[in-house]
C-alpha cells in the first residue's frame, strides 16, 4: 500500500511538472513572437522591466488567488482592494484620517497590510460560518471598495510629491530588477515553501480535494479556508501599495479588470477551477504571460477595447483546457 501510495505521488508531480512545462514553452513562444514583431524595443532593458513590473503585479495577486482556487473558492474583489489600500496609504502618509496628522510611511503600510488582511478574514467568515458562496461575498466587497475608494478620494487621485521614498517601492531596482519584482519572488517563495512543506499546505490541497473528507480526517477546514482568504486580501494590499508607488498616487480608479487578469494568470498555470490542485510556479509563470501579452499588446498597438476581448478568449481557452484535462484524467 506505501509503495503504491509513493506510486501516485509521483504520478501527481509528473504531471504538474508537464503542465508547468507547457506553461514555460507558451510563455517562450509568446515572447519569441512579440520579439518578433518588435526586435529592437522588446528586449530593450527598459522594457524588460516594464514586463517585470507588470509580472509583479499580475503575480502578487495571483499567488493570493491560487491558494483560494485551491480550496475550491474565488477572490473577486482583489482588484477594487487593489484600489482601496492604494487610496487608504496615500491619505495615511499625505493627509491624516479623522482630524489626525499624517503618519510615517512603515506605519501606514503596516496598517494598510492589515486592511487588506482583515477584508480577507471577513470574506473566509463569511464563506466558512454563515454559508455565503465565495463569488457573492467577494463580489459585494468588490463593490464596496471601488465605492469607497471613490468616496475617501471624491474621484481625484492623491499624489504622493516628486522624490518620496515610499516612490522606490514601484519605481526602484536593484542591479536593475525592479524592487516591486523582487518582492513578487519574495512572496511566491514564502507561499510556495507553506504548500509544498507545511502541514498547513497539505491541509490546502485536501480541503480542495474533498472538503468533507479533509474534515472527517481532522483538518480545521474553517481555519484553513479563513488563512487563504486572509492571505489573498494581504497579497491585494500589497498589490495595492507597489501600485499607488509606481504611479505615485492613490487612485480609485486602478485595478480595474485585475481580478480577471489574477484568475486567468493561476488557470493558464494549471490551477483547477474545481480546486485541488496548483502550484504557485504556475501561478507566476501565468502572470508572466499576462505581463508579456499586455506589454506586447501595446507594442504592436493593438486597441485596449481588444485587449479585454483577447483576455476574455484566453480564459476561456484556460477554462475549457482544464475542464477537458480533468474529463480525461477520470
Amino acid at each position: 500500500m506505501a509503495v503504491a501510495t509513493r506510486s501516485q505521488r509521483g504520478r501527481r508531480i509528473t504531471l504538474g511538472q508537464f503542465r508547468e512545462l507547457n506553461v514555460l514553452i507558451a510563455l517562450l513562444l509568446l515572447c519569441l513572437y512579440f520579439y518578433w514583431r518588435q526586435p529592437e524595443t522588446f528586449v530593450k532593458p527598459a522594457n524588460l522591466a516594464v514586463i517585470m513590473r507588470f509580472m509583479a503585479t499580475f503575480g502578487v495577486l495571483a499567488i493570493g488567488e491560487v491558494l483560494v482556487i485551491i480550496t475550491g473558492g474565488i477572490d473577486l474583489s482583489v482588484g477594487s482592494l487593489t484600489a482601496l489600500t492604494g487610496v487608504i496609504a496615500a491619505t495615511l502618509m499625505l493627509k491624516g484620517v479623522a482630524g489626525l496628522p499624517p503618519i510615517g510611511m512603515i506605519p501606514a503600510i503596516l496598517v494598510t497590510l492589515v486592511v487588506g488582511t482583515l477584508v480577507g478574514v471577513w470574506h473566509g467568515l463569511f464563506v466558512t460560518k454563515l454559508g455565503i458562496p465565495p463569488f457573492i461575498i467577494t463580489l459585494g466587497t468588490w463593490l464596496i471598495a471601488r465605492g469607497m475608494a471613490g468616496y475617501i478620494t471624491r474621484g481625484y487621485p492623491i499624489v504622493y510629491p516628486s522624490g518620496s521614498t515610499f516612490l522606490a517601492l514601484g519605481q526602484g531596482s536593484i542591479a536593475s530588477i525592479p524592487i516591486s519584482f523582487i518582492i513578487m519572488v519574495i512572496l511566491a517563495l514564502i507561499v510556495s515553501f507553506i504548500l509544498n512543506f507545511t502541514v498547513l499546505g497539505r491541509h490546502i490541497y485536501a480541503v480542495g480535494g474533498n472538503l468533507e473528507a479533509a474534515r472527517v480526517s481532522g483538518v480545521r477546514v474553517d481555519r484553513v479556508r479563513v488563512f487563504c482568504y486572509a492571505t489573498s486580501g494581504f497579497m491585494a494590499a500589497t498589490t495595492g501599495l507597489l501600485l499607488a508607488s509606481r504611479l505615485g498616487q492613490g487612485t480609485p480608479t486602478v485595478g480595474t479588470a485585475y481580478e480577471l487578469w489574477a484568475i486567468a494568470a493561476t488557470v493558464i498555470g494549471g490551477t483547477s477551477l474545481f480546486g485541488g490542485e496548483g502550484t504557485v510556479l504556475g501561478a507566476v509563470l501565468g502572470a508572466a504571460i499576462m505581463g508579456v501579452m499586455q506589454n506586447g499588446m501595446v507594442l504592436i498597438n493593438i486597441s485596449s477595447y481588444l485587449q479585454d476581448a483577447i483576455l476574455g478568449v484566453v480564459l476561456v481557452i484556460a477554462v475549457t483546457y482544464d475542464t477537458l484535462r480533468r474529463r480525461t484524467r477520470r
